[in-house]
C-alpha cells in the first residue's frame, strides 16, 4: 500500500479504480509567413470554431452541473470575442508576421504571467483558464481533434492538470474523484468538483504505474491511498456512508440563525470575487457578502472599467441579494495586482507601496468613477462600502469629502442613492494602534488577517522561505485583532474578519469570545461554520 498526501479541493471519501488521464503535448514553433491576412483569417475561423465547441460544452456542463457552474465557459466566450485579446493576436501577426499558432500562444502566456504573478488566489487560478483557451484554439490552428473522452468508468481521474473543459469533455459519471498533480482550490475546475460533488486533491505527485489500480481518496484530510490493506479499505468504506449521512444532516442547517448556545448572533458572511459568485452565496444561505472584491472589474479589463458597466455589477449583485448586506472593497489595486493600462511602475517593495486606498485618493478621477457607480447601485439594494489599506483619520476624511462631493453630484442630476454604511480595512498594525480614533468616523472594521500578519509579524507572504514564521496564530497577531475588537465597540463600530483567518475553525470559538461581530468566509464554509457558532458559548459579555 501507498499512502500519499496532497491538498483537499473538496472533501468526502472515494473509493475505487485509477485512471491517468495523459494529456497531448502541443509544441508550437515560431514561423516567419509573408501573407499576414492569411494567419488572421486563419485565426479568425480558429477562433469562431472555438466558441462553437465551448458552447456545446457550455450545454452539456448545463445539463450534467448547471447553469451557474456551466458559466465559466461564458466567460471563456466573452474573452475570446473580446476585441482586445483578438488584437493582441492580430497585432503581433502583423507587427512580427508569424504564424497564428506562435501569435496565439505568446498572447496566452503573456495574459497567463499576469494573473499567475498575482498574490489574491482566486485571480491567480485565472491562469488555467487562459491556458485553456490558448490550447484550444492551437489544437484547432493545428488540425488536431479534440481527446475523447472516458469509455470505462467511473473511474478515479488522475492527470498532472485538467482544465475546465477536460472535466465537462470526460462527462460527470465517469468520475469517482479527481487527482492532480497542479491546480488551486480556486480554479474553475475546482468549482466544477464542488458542483459535481466528487472528493478532489491536488497537489499529488503522480506515478505512472497507478493506472488501473485501486485506491481511496480522502478528500477530508488531503490522502491518498493506492493499493489498500483489505482492513483499510473496510474503514473507509464505513467513513464513507458515515460522511454522507453528515452532509445530509448539515443541509439541515439551512435557514437556522448564526446565533450561540447563550444567545449571541454572528452575522455569518461569505466573500466573493465576482457577481458570478453570488449564486454560491445564495445556496449556502450566507446572512451577506462581507467582502466583494471589486478589483476583478479592473483586472479582467484592457482599461478603466466605466462607470456604467460597474454599475450594472453592482447592481446585479444588490438585486440579487434581495436586501441582503453588501460589502463592497473599493478598488485594492498594486502590490501582486497589477494592470499595465494602471502603469504603477516597478517598486522595491510592493506590498508595503502604491497601492489601495493610496492610488484611489491619488488618482480621484479612477476613485470618483467607482464611487458614483456604488452610490448609484445602492438605491436597488443594500450596499455598503470598504476602503482598504487605511493607516490614518486623514485620509477617511479626504474619503468623506469625496464621497460627499460624488453623492451631491448625485443629487443634482436627479439620481437616487441608498442609505451607504462605510468601513475600512483594518490591515496594518498603524491601524490597529489608532483603531479607537478611527471607530469613530466609520460604521464597521473588517479585519484583513493576510495583510495584518505579514505586516506585524514582518514576513513577506509570498517569500516561501519565510513560511515557518508566517504564523496567523502568532500572539501578537491575535492581540492585534482583540485590541481592534475592544476599540471599535467602545465607540460603537462593528467589527468583522475578511481574511483567512475567518475560515480557520481552530479559532471560531476564540474570535467569537473576543467578540467578533461578523465572520465573512468562502461560501462553501457558511454552513460548517454555522455549525460550530450554534455549538458555542460565547463566554462572555460583548458589545
Amino acid at each position: 500500500m501507498e499512502k500519499v498526501t496532497g491538498r483537499s479541493i473538496v472533501k468526502g471519501i472515494a473509493i475505487g479504480k485509477i485512471l491517468l488521464y495523459r494529456k497531448e503535448e502541443q509544441s508550437v514553433k515560431r514561423t516567419k509567413v509573408k501573407e499576414s491576412d492569411r494567419e488572421e483569417k486563419r485565426y479568425e475561423a480558429a477562433r469562431k470554431e472555438a466558441v462553437s465547441q465551448l458552447n456545446e460544452l457550455y450545454e452539456k456542463a448545463v445539463r450534467e452541473v448547471g447553469e451557474k457552474e456551466a458559466e465559466v465557459f461564458k466567460v471563456y466566450i466573452m474573452i475570446l470575442e473580446d476585441s482586445n485579446y483578438t488584437d493582441s493576436v492580430t497585432h503581433m501577426i502583423r507587427s512580427q508576421q508569424v504564424n497564428a499558432e506562435y501569435a496565439v500562444a505568446e498572447a496566452g502566456d503573456k495574459l497567463s504571467k499576469v494573473f499567475a504573478g498575482m498574490e489574491d488566489e482566486y485571480f491567480k487560478a485565472r491562469t488555467a483558464d487562459v491556458k485553456d483557451i490558448t490550447e484550444r484554439l492551437v489544437r484547432i490552428l493545428s488540425g488536431k481533434q479534440e481527446k475523447e473522452g472516458i469509455q470505462d468508468g467511473p473511474m478515479i481521474v488522475m492527470a498532472d492538470d485538467l482544465a475546465p473543459s477536460e472535466t465537462v469533455q470526460l462527462g460527470k459519471d465517469k468520475f469517482l474523484a479527481f487527482v492532480t498533480r497542479y491546480g488551486s482550490v480556486h480554479s474553475h475546475t475546482a468549482i466544477l468538483a464542488r458542483a459535481m460533488d466528487i472528493p478532489a486533491l491536488t497537489g499529488v505527485d503522480i506515478c505512472r504505474e497507478w493506472d488501473g489500480k485501486m485506491a481511496i481518496v480522502d478528500g477530508c484530510l488531503g490522502v491518498l491511498y493506492v493499493e489498500p490493506e483489505p482492513e483499510i479499505l473496510e474503514v473507509f468504506k464505513k467513513r464513507q456512508k458515515e460522511d454522507k449521512e453528515a452532509r445530509e444532516l448539515l443541509m439541515k442547517l439551512k435557514g437556522k440563525e448564526d446565533m450561540t448556545l447563550d444567545g449571541k448572533k454572528i452575522r455569518l458572511y461569505a466573500n466573493i470575487g465576482s457577481e458570478r459568485d453570488v449564486t454560491d452565496v445564495l445556496e449556502n444561505d450566507a446572512a451577506g457578502i462581507g467582502l466583494f472584491r471589486s478589483e476583478f472589474l479592473y483586472l479582467e479589463s484592457e482599461d478603466y472599467p466605466d462607470e456604467e458597466s460597474q454599475f450594472k455589477v453592482y447592481r446585479s449583485v444588490a438585486e440579487n441579494m434581495a436586501g441582503k448586506q453588501v460589502i463592497v472593497r473599493t478598488l485594492d489595486i498594486g502590490a501582486d495586482k497589477q494592470a499595465d493600462y494602471f502603469g504603477m511602475g516597478y517598486e522595491e517593495n510592493p506590498a508595503m507601496g502604491y497601492r489601495g486606498i493610496r492610488v484611489c485618493l491619488d488618482r480621484q478621477e479612477i476613485f470618483r468613477t467607482q464611487l458614483r457607480a456604488l452610490f448609484r447601485a445602492s438605491a436597488y439594494g443594500n450596499i455598503s462600502i470598504m476602503y482598504p489599506m487605511i493607516i490614518s483619520v486623514d485620509e477617511i476624511r479626504q474619503i468623506k469629502e469625496i464621497t460627499e462631493s460624488v453623492k451631491e453630484e448625485l443629487k443634482a442630476q436627479g439620481i437616487a442613492c441608498g442609505k451607504v454604511e462605510q468601513g475600512i480595512m483594518i490591515e496594518t498594525p498603524a491601524a490597529v494602534m489608532i483603531s479607537d480614533m478611527l471607530a469613530e468616523e466609520v460604521d464597521f472594521f473588517s479585519i484583513g488577517t493576510n495583510d495584518l500578519t505579514q505586516y506585524t509579524l514582518a514576513a513577506d507572504r509570498q517569500n516561501m522561505k519565510l513560511d515557518p514564521i508566517y504564523d496567523a496564530h502568532h500572539p501578537a497577531v491575535l492581540r492585534m485583532i482583540q485590541m481592534t475588537v475592544e476599540n471599535g465597540h467602545k465607540h460603537g463600530c462593528r467589527v468583522g474578519i475578511c481574511g483567512e483567518l475567518s475560515e480557520d475553525t481552530a479559532l471560531t470559538r476564540t474570535f467569537i469570545e473576543m467578540g467578533i461581530d461578523e465572520l465573512s468566509v468562502p461560501p462553501s464554509l457558511v454552513l460548517p461554520i454555522r455549525k460550530i457558532i450554534r455549538n458555542i458559548k460565547a463566554g462572555r459579555e460583548t458589545v
